[in-house]
């Protein structure tokens, strides 16, 4: 408790604002209200990226004295404590949904799911899958929800790799290379991609970190850096980079693409030596996801009324209605739409293939205003926090269910800035789909292990009659 408050006034002081001290004090919740009982952290690092979207701007403004778009230009701390409450509501829920489910466990819990071989067999078979997968999927817009979820196993499988090699034995080599072909291949894509290897990275190490172990602090360092370096690069080279996606052969060119995005980050450091400062500055200001929830936070109700509920109406009439089984049901406001109509800026859209995130925060106050806001954040962590028991107490092999819950909470629950029907259509898109394959790959393996298991008895009592036989 005293330390607790010694980090809390430290934060008033070195940052100058109490917004700093009250979200040292959620941070610290966090932690508390989610602790891992099996596998890495999962919730609370999830809830943690979702507290540095809402607080990274304070931190750094009040460090760093550098002037910040977000506190120039709209009235951030009422948007800020929204998004600390929110934050605060979906921990609440996810640790009352644990509650709610957990039980002691009893029964065979198979640690291992396969030989080291086997496994590392099926990620790179799920490497090569996926980028087949995310070519074909939008093909075929009715399934395109499915074949994407099932693009996630690569995932999975790579953090059971990543786990396997960090315990024990700290495989430092293999991790090292590991993660630079999966970085690598991140850059090759639309979207930033690079980022979710390293944080599945920094998981496996935190599952079993010693604080005692030189080789950990290096590593979680160096996880930390490369993601630092990589959004900052990312984000100067990323609109040139796009551009070239118009052109058929680049576009369909893994090595192409590479090449092209190395060609940019060298020229851009070549040319932009002294300009660091400002991209970290634009990067801390991409990262920070208040600016365009406080604009329309100042909009509403003032010029445009609650919606009253529709937007999250909208959300769930689109997750119930399956495009497979309503292939004509309409698309959804893009966030570039919400940004426009709500916060009054005429920002890119889809004219412009982007889209500028507005969040499920801000749609919940656009949609119910404080508190009922806040409602639909319990009422979701209670259901994922339920959800993630389950799966652990039911997946009877250990390293399937920690994988499972692992990739699925954490692509469901960290970004803060994702819109309601996204976060939900992918966090339930996951839990049937990985869910219910590893569910059947659970079940069949069980059943395989009985198999082999009666067979030596099955044997011994036929040699037992034999050998009682009297002729």
């Amino acid at each position: 408790m005293i330390r607790s408050a010694a980090l809390i006034v430290a934060a008033i002081y070195l940052c100058g604002h109490w917004l700093a001290g009250l979200s040292v004090a959620v941070l610290l919740l966090i932690w508390r209200m989610l602790p891992a009982r099996e596998g890495p952290p999962v919730l609370a690092l999830a809830m943690t990226t979702q507290w540095t979207q809402v607080t990274i701007g304070v931190f750094y403004a009040g460090l760093t004295g550098r002037p910040m778009v977000t506190i120039e230009r709209s009235e951030y701390q009422p948007m800020v404590l929204m998004g600390l409450a929110s934050v605060v509501a979906l921990t609440v829920g996810l640790a009352a949904g644990r509650t709610w489910v957990w039980r002691p466990d009893a029964g065979r819990r198979p640690a291992e799911l396969a030989s080291w071989n086997q496994l590392f067999g099926a990620y790179l078979v799920a490497v090569v899958t996926r980028g087949v997968l995310q070519q074909v999927a939008w093909s075929y817009p009715t399934l395109t929800q499915a074949i994407l979820a099932f693009g996630f196993i690569h995932l999975a499988l790579l953090f059971l790799v990543l786990r396997r090699l960090v315990a024990p034995t700290l495989e430092s080599r293999w991790i090292a290379g590991l993660l630079a072909f999966e970085v690598a291949l991140g850059f090759t894509g639309y979207f930033s991609d690079f980022k979710e290897p390293l944080l599945l990275g920094v998981l496996a190490l935190l599952e079993t970190f010693d604080s005692r172990r030189l080789q950990h602090w290096v590593l979680g360092a160096a996880c930390a850096a490369v993601l630092g370096l990589a959004c900052v690069m990312w984000l100067a080279v990323r609109a040139e980079y796009r551009q070239d996606f118009d052109t058929e052969l680049f576009s369909a060119s893994r090595v192409t693409r590479l090449e092209r995005v190395q060609a940019l980050m060298t020229d851009w450091l070549r040319e932009r030596s002294g300009g660091v400062s400002e991209v970290v500055d634009d990067l801390v200001d991409r990262g920070w996801a208040i600016y365009y929830p406080a604009l329309a936070v100042a909009r509403v109700p003032a010029v445009l009324p609650h919606t009253g509920g529709q937007i999250m109406g909208d959300a769930i009439v689109h997750l119930v209605t399956p495009r497979i089984l309503f292939p004509n049901k309409p698309e959804l406001m893009s966030d570039s739409e919400m940004v426009r109509r709500f916060s009054g800026v005429m920002v890119a859209g889809a004219e412009h293939n982007t889209s500028i995130a507005f969040g499920y925060v801000a749609e919940s106050y656009v949609d119910f205003g404080v508190p009922l806001m806040f409602l639909p954040m319990l009422v979701f962590g209670i259901g994922c926090g339920a959800a993630y028991e389950w799966f652990l107490r039911t997946i009877r092999h250990r390293e399937l269910a920690v994988s499972l819950v692992t990739v699925v909470f954490w692509l469901g629950l960290f970004l803060f800035e994702r819109a309601w029907a996204r976060t939900l259509g992918l966090t339930i898109t996951m839990m049937v789909y990985l869910g219910g394959i590893s569910f059947l790959l659970d079940r069949w393996l069980l059943m395989h292990r009985d198999e082999h298991a009666q067979a030596p008895e099955i044997e011994a009592g036929a040699a037992t009659i034999g050998g009682a036989d009297p002729w």
